[in-house]
């Protein structure tokens, strides 16, 4: 938690005001302890519905965001994706599942968006492999190509790619109305 910076911070939010409407309901994918985006989205008034499989982070995220509701459990198993959003997110978060995961989840968001519902999501433009700095576990870029492919097979559709002031990429889809 304490290494986790504001890098990104801005994109989103900006994302979140271009493309969903007020008081959206938003998924947050490996939401960590909300800080800083989901607090600041919860702070631009839309509602945040967070997921981790940490009990540690699921902890802090329900102290610092009381009254959002938050799953402690993996996204590949969690039931949350029975339910129905205008948009997700999975900021920093999709590249440390295995490529076959992280396949199987861009197919879950898909279903558990409305349609015309949108996703953002951060990943590397390239295809690459490294061990992740925070996580310390392997990380793999399927390359935007490639996840462009997967999403459309999803029923999601890339709309374009941009980059952050850390030089993170992340990359807006949206489902097929």
């Amino acid at each position: 938690m304490a290494v986790r910076s504001g890098v990104g911070t801005a994109l989103v939010r900006a994302w979140a005001a271009r493309r969903l409407p007020p008081g959206a309901a938003i998924l947050d994918i490996g939401c960590g302890s909300g800080m800083p985006i989901a607090a600041a989205l919860v702070a631009d008034g839309f509602t945040i519905w967070g997921i981790d499989p940490s009990p540690r982070m699921i902890a802090a995220f329900r102290r610092r965001l009381p009254g959002m509701p938050a799953a402690c459990e993996p996204a590949q198993a969690s039931d949350v994706f029975g339910r129905r959003f205008e948009g997700a997110i999975a900021v920093g978060v999709l590249f440390l599942l295995r490529p076959a995961d992280q396949l199987a989840l861009l197919r879950r968001v898909a279903g558990a968006l409305v349609p015309g519902g949108h996703f953002l999501f951060s990943a590397p433009r390239a295809r690459a492999a490294w061990t992740d700095s925070l996580t310390g576990g392997a990380s793999v870029s399927l390359g935007v190509e490639a996840y462009a492919v997967h999403l459309a097979d999803a029923g999601l559709r890339l709309l374009r790619s941009e980059r952050d002031e850390g030089g993170n990429d992340y990359h807006e889809t949206i489902r097929a109305a």
